[in-house]
Protein backbone atom coordinates (compact mmCIF):
# COMPACT_ATOMS: atom_id res chain seq x y z
CA UNK A 1 0.00 0.00 0.00
CA UNK A 2 1.00 3.56 -0.96
CA UNK A 3 2.36 5.73 2.32
CA UNK A 4 1.31 9.38 1.59
CA UNK A 5 3.14 11.60 2.91
CA UNK A 6 2.46 15.03 3.77
CA UNK A 7 3.67 17.61 1.56
CA UNK A 8 4.52 20.29 4.63
CA UNK A 9 4.36 23.33 2.07
CA UNK A 10 5.79 27.02 2.65
CA UNK A 11 2.48 27.40 5.10
CA UNK A 12 4.20 25.39 7.33
CA UNK A 13 7.37 26.93 7.20
CA UNK A 14 6.19 30.02 7.45
CA UNK A 15 3.84 29.57 10.63
CA UNK A 16 7.70 28.49 12.42
CA UNK A 17 9.37 31.70 10.92
CA UNK A 18 6.46 33.71 12.52
CA UNK A 19 6.94 31.45 16.15
CA UNK A 20 10.99 32.21 15.65
CA UNK A 21 10.77 36.27 15.00
CA UNK A 22 9.56 36.33 18.96
CA UNK A 23 12.71 35.10 19.65
CA UNK A 24 16.59 36.07 20.26
CA UNK A 25 17.99 34.44 17.18
CA UNK A 26 21.70 33.58 17.33
CA UNK A 27 23.42 35.32 14.18
CA UNK A 28 22.54 34.21 10.96
CA UNK A 29 24.78 31.95 8.64
CA UNK A 30 25.99 32.89 5.02
CA UNK A 31 24.14 31.38 2.53
CA UNK A 32 26.64 28.96 0.42
CA UNK A 33 26.10 28.57 -3.35
CA UNK A 34 26.02 24.48 -4.11
CA UNK A 35 28.99 24.84 -6.21
CA UNK A 36 30.96 26.14 -2.84
CA UNK A 37 30.14 22.87 -1.16
CA UNK A 38 31.78 20.87 0.58
CA UNK A 39 34.72 23.69 0.99
CA UNK A 40 33.60 24.16 4.52
CA UNK A 41 33.97 20.61 5.93
CA UNK A 42 37.84 20.87 4.67
CA UNK A 43 38.02 23.83 6.43
CA UNK A 44 37.41 22.47 9.68
CA UNK A 45 37.82 19.33 11.79
CA UNK A 46 35.50 16.93 10.81
CA UNK A 47 32.68 17.26 13.14
CA UNK A 48 31.72 13.71 14.92
CA UNK A 49 27.85 14.44 13.24
CA UNK A 50 26.95 15.86 10.28
CA UNK A 51 23.06 16.77 9.42
CA UNK A 52 21.90 17.32 6.58
CA UNK A 53 18.30 18.98 5.45
CA UNK A 54 16.88 18.80 2.39
CA UNK A 55 13.57 19.07 0.74
CA UNK A 56 12.29 16.19 -0.47
CA UNK A 57 11.16 17.22 -3.89
CA UNK A 58 14.19 18.97 -4.80
CA UNK A 59 15.82 16.77 -7.16
CA UNK A 60 19.31 18.67 -6.15
CA UNK A 61 18.96 18.53 -2.69
CA UNK A 62 19.22 14.22 -3.20
CA UNK A 63 22.50 14.81 -5.85
CA UNK A 64 23.86 17.33 -2.79
CA UNK A 65 23.78 14.19 -0.69
CA UNK A 66 25.22 11.92 -3.05
CA UNK A 67 28.38 14.07 -3.44
CA UNK A 68 28.75 14.65 0.09
CA UNK A 69 28.54 10.79 0.95
CA UNK A 70 31.21 10.65 -1.70
CA UNK A 71 33.28 13.08 -0.45
CA UNK A 72 33.26 12.31 2.89
CA UNK A 73 34.02 8.52 2.39
CA UNK A 74 37.11 9.27 -0.03
CA UNK A 75 38.61 10.91 2.82
CA UNK A 76 38.18 7.81 5.21
CA UNK A 77 35.88 10.11 7.17
CA UNK A 78 32.69 8.59 7.09
CA UNK A 79 31.59 6.09 10.12
CA UNK A 80 28.56 5.65 8.83
CA UNK A 81 25.10 7.14 6.86
CA UNK A 82 21.71 7.22 9.04
CA UNK A 83 18.17 8.27 6.95
CA UNK A 84 15.24 8.99 8.02
CA UNK A 85 13.97 7.10 4.78
CA UNK A 86 14.93 3.89 6.20
CA UNK A 87 13.28 2.62 9.33
CA UNK A 88 15.52 1.97 12.51
CA UNK A 89 16.83 -1.65 13.10
CA UNK A 90 17.45 -1.94 9.09
CA UNK A 91 21.12 -1.96 8.20
CA UNK A 92 23.51 -2.31 5.15
CA UNK A 93 26.00 -3.98 7.95
CA UNK A 94 27.56 -6.97 6.80
CA UNK A 95 26.68 -6.48 3.46
CA UNK A 96 29.43 -6.87 0.78
CA UNK A 97 30.55 -3.38 -0.81
CA UNK A 98 29.61 -4.75 -4.45
CA UNK A 99 25.91 -5.90 -3.03
CA UNK A 100 23.40 -4.67 -6.13
CA UNK A 101 20.97 -2.44 -5.51
CA UNK A 102 18.30 -5.21 -4.89
CA UNK A 103 20.09 -6.94 -1.77
CA UNK A 104 20.89 -2.91 -0.35
CA UNK A 105 17.22 -2.07 -0.57
CA UNK A 106 15.95 -5.53 0.83
CA UNK A 107 18.54 -4.92 3.88
CA UNK A 108 17.28 -1.47 4.53
CA UNK A 109 13.49 -3.04 3.98
CA UNK A 110 13.25 0.32 1.12
CA UNK A 111 9.77 2.38 1.12
CA UNK A 112 10.17 2.96 -3.02
CA UNK A 113 6.80 4.36 -2.84
CA UNK A 114 7.27 6.86 -0.10
CA UNK A 115 11.12 7.21 -0.93
CA UNK A 116 11.75 7.06 -4.14
CA UNK A 117 15.33 4.64 -4.84
CA UNK A 118 16.03 6.81 -7.78
CA UNK A 119 15.99 10.19 -5.86
CA UNK A 120 18.08 8.57 -2.90
CA UNK A 121 19.74 5.65 -3.80
CA UNK A 122 22.82 7.19 -5.02
CA UNK A 123 23.85 8.37 -1.53
CA UNK A 124 23.09 4.87 -0.13
CA UNK A 125 25.08 3.44 -2.63
CA UNK A 126 27.85 5.76 -2.59
CA UNK A 127 28.52 4.97 0.96
CA UNK A 128 27.76 1.19 0.63
CA UNK A 129 30.19 1.10 -2.29
CA UNK A 130 32.86 2.76 0.10
CA UNK A 131 32.45 -0.01 2.31
CA UNK A 132 30.25 2.25 4.75
CA UNK A 133 27.58 1.14 6.77
CA UNK A 134 23.92 2.49 5.95
CA UNK A 135 21.56 2.54 9.41
CA UNK A 136 17.94 3.41 9.20
CA UNK A 137 16.81 5.87 11.75
CA UNK A 138 13.59 6.64 11.28
CA UNK A 139 10.77 5.31 14.05
CA UNK A 140 9.38 1.87 13.58
CA UNK A 141 5.65 1.90 12.24
CA UNK A 142 5.34 -0.75 15.04
CA UNK A 143 5.86 2.55 17.65
CA UNK A 144 4.16 4.95 16.06
CA UNK A 145 1.24 4.09 18.73
CA UNK A 146 2.58 4.33 21.79
CA UNK A 147 4.60 7.54 20.51
CA UNK A 148 1.12 9.06 19.77
CA UNK A 149 0.31 8.14 23.39
CA UNK A 150 3.69 9.20 25.02
CA UNK A 151 2.60 12.46 27.05
CA UNK A 152 6.34 12.82 28.12
CA UNK A 153 7.58 13.91 24.78
CA UNK A 154 4.84 17.19 24.84
CA UNK A 155 7.95 18.48 27.69
CA UNK A 156 11.08 17.87 25.65
CA UNK A 157 10.47 21.50 23.21
CA UNK A 158 10.49 25.05 25.25
CA UNK A 159 7.11 25.93 24.88
CA UNK A 160 7.45 28.20 21.95
CA UNK A 161 9.18 25.59 19.67
CA UNK A 162 6.75 22.83 21.02
CA UNK A 163 3.36 25.21 19.72
CA UNK A 164 5.49 25.44 16.37
CA UNK A 165 6.14 21.74 16.01
CA UNK A 166 2.02 21.59 16.01
CA UNK A 167 1.82 24.65 14.01
CA UNK A 168 4.04 22.89 11.36
CA UNK A 169 1.88 19.84 11.73
CA UNK A 170 -1.40 21.68 11.27
CA UNK A 171 -0.22 23.48 8.17
CA UNK A 172 1.85 20.69 6.71
CA UNK A 173 -1.23 18.86 6.03
CA UNK A 174 -2.94 21.91 4.82
CA UNK A 175 -5.38 22.07 7.84
CA UNK A 176 -7.09 18.68 7.07
CA UNK A 177 -6.08 16.93 10.34
CA UNK A 178 -8.92 17.00 12.67
CA UNK A 179 -7.80 19.28 15.95
CA UNK A 180 -7.50 15.83 17.76
CA UNK A 181 -4.54 14.49 15.58
CA UNK A 182 -2.48 17.30 16.08
CA UNK A 183 -0.91 16.67 19.27
CA UNK A 184 -0.74 13.05 18.38
CA UNK A 185 1.10 13.54 15.28
CA UNK A 186 3.40 16.16 16.82
CA UNK A 187 4.64 13.70 19.36
CA UNK A 188 5.40 10.56 16.20
CA UNK A 189 7.69 13.73 14.71
CA UNK A 190 9.56 14.46 18.30
CA UNK A 191 9.49 10.62 18.36
CA UNK A 192 10.94 9.99 15.07
CA UNK A 193 14.06 13.09 15.64
CA UNK A 194 14.86 10.95 18.87
CA UNK A 195 14.63 7.74 16.69
CA UNK A 196 17.68 9.13 14.40
CA UNK A 197 19.70 10.83 17.30
CA UNK A 198 19.72 7.58 19.27
CA UNK A 199 20.58 5.61 15.93
CA UNK A 200 23.61 8.14 14.88
CA UNK A 201 24.71 8.60 18.34
CA UNK A 202 25.47 5.07 18.55
CA UNK A 203 27.78 4.76 15.54
CA UNK A 204 30.18 7.11 16.74
CA UNK A 205 33.86 6.99 15.84
CA UNK A 206 36.74 9.18 16.96
CA UNK A 207 37.38 11.28 14.29
CA UNK A 208 35.27 10.29 11.96
CA UNK A 209 31.82 11.78 10.92
CA UNK A 210 28.32 9.88 11.16
CA UNK A 211 25.99 11.72 8.24
CA UNK A 212 22.71 11.86 8.76
CA UNK A 213 20.13 12.51 6.09
CA UNK A 214 16.41 13.78 6.80
CA UNK A 215 14.27 16.38 5.67
CA UNK A 216 15.02 19.86 7.34
CA UNK A 217 12.36 20.31 9.81
CA UNK A 218 14.09 17.29 11.15
CA UNK A 219 17.43 19.07 11.62
CA UNK A 220 16.98 21.97 12.86
CA UNK A 221 19.34 23.05 15.63
CA UNK A 222 16.60 24.16 17.92
CA UNK A 223 13.69 22.15 16.59
CA UNK A 224 14.93 18.44 15.26
CA UNK A 225 17.50 15.73 15.98
CA UNK A 226 19.79 18.32 17.80
CA UNK A 227 17.79 18.93 20.35
CA UNK A 228 17.88 15.14 21.58
CA UNK A 229 22.34 15.69 22.42
CA UNK A 230 22.03 18.83 23.83
CA UNK A 231 25.59 19.65 24.50
CA UNK A 232 26.83 16.26 24.76
CA UNK A 233 27.80 15.70 21.19
CA UNK A 234 29.44 18.00 18.54
CA UNK A 235 27.15 18.51 15.85
CA UNK A 236 27.24 20.50 12.67
CA UNK A 237 24.13 21.50 10.28
CA UNK A 238 23.84 22.07 6.86
CA UNK A 239 20.65 23.09 5.06
CA UNK A 240 20.03 23.64 1.81
CA UNK A 241 17.11 25.64 0.68
CA UNK A 242 15.96 25.61 -3.24
CA UNK A 243 15.92 29.46 -3.87
CA UNK A 244 15.87 31.84 -1.88
CA UNK A 245 16.73 30.99 2.09
CA UNK A 246 14.57 32.54 5.10
CA UNK A 247 16.31 34.41 7.00
CA UNK A 248 14.72 32.55 10.28
CA UNK A 249 15.89 28.86 8.93
CA UNK A 250 19.56 30.49 8.76
CA UNK A 251 19.71 30.55 12.66
CA UNK A 252 18.57 26.67 12.36
CA UNK A 253 21.95 25.57 10.63
CA UNK A 254 25.97 26.16 10.54
CA UNK A 255 25.52 26.58 6.84
CA UNK A 256 22.95 27.19 4.15
CA UNK A 257 23.49 25.80 0.66
CA UNK A 258 21.34 27.42 -2.14
CA UNK A 259 20.17 25.25 -4.73
CA UNK A 260 17.75 26.42 -7.95
CA UNK A 261 14.54 27.40 -7.33
CA UNK A 262 11.38 25.33 -8.39
CA UNK A 263 8.68 25.91 -10.46
CA UNK A 264 5.15 26.84 -8.19
CA UNK A 265 2.77 23.69 -7.36
CA UNK A 266 -0.16 24.11 -4.84
CA UNK A 267 0.26 21.27 -3.08
CA UNK A 268 -2.17 21.55 -0.46
CA UNK A 269 -4.63 20.89 -3.95
CA UNK A 270 -2.48 17.95 -4.53
CA UNK A 271 -3.20 16.48 -0.66
CA UNK A 272 -6.54 17.28 -0.64
CA UNK A 273 -6.80 15.53 -4.13
CA UNK A 274 -4.77 12.43 -2.67
CA UNK A 275 -7.38 12.38 0.96
CA UNK A 276 -10.54 13.20 -1.17
CA UNK A 277 -11.03 16.75 0.68
CA UNK A 278 -13.72 19.12 -0.54
CA UNK A 279 -11.39 21.71 -2.67
CA UNK A 280 -10.99 25.28 -1.08
CA UNK A 281 -12.94 28.32 -2.55
CA UNK A 282 -9.27 29.81 -3.02
CA UNK A 283 -6.31 26.66 -3.54
CA UNK A 284 -2.90 28.09 -1.97
CA UNK A 285 -0.48 27.81 -4.75
CA UNK A 286 3.56 27.59 -3.01
CA UNK A 287 6.48 27.84 -4.99
CA UNK A 288 7.88 24.58 -4.99
CA UNK A 289 7.64 21.15 -3.12
CA UNK A 290 7.57 20.79 0.66
CA UNK A 291 10.74 21.97 3.02
CA UNK A 292 10.40 20.09 5.98
CA UNK A 293 10.40 16.97 6.56
CA UNK A 294 7.63 14.55 6.59
CA UNK A 295 6.60 13.39 10.04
Amino acid sequence: MKTLRPLWPLAALSLWLAGCASLAPPPLVPELPLADWPAPLASTAPPALLLLGEQHDAAAHQQWQAHSVQWLAARGQLAALVLEMAEAGHSTQGLPAQADAAAVRQALAWNDSAWPWAHYGPAVLAAVRAGVPVYGGNLPRAQMKAAQQDSALDTHLSAPAWQRQQDAVRAGHCDLLPPAQILPMARIQLARDRSLAQTGQALLQPGRTVLLIAGLQHVQRHLGIPTWWGQKYESKVAIAQAGQAQAAIKTEADWIVLTPALAPRDHCAELRQSWGAPPRATPLATPGPGPAAAP
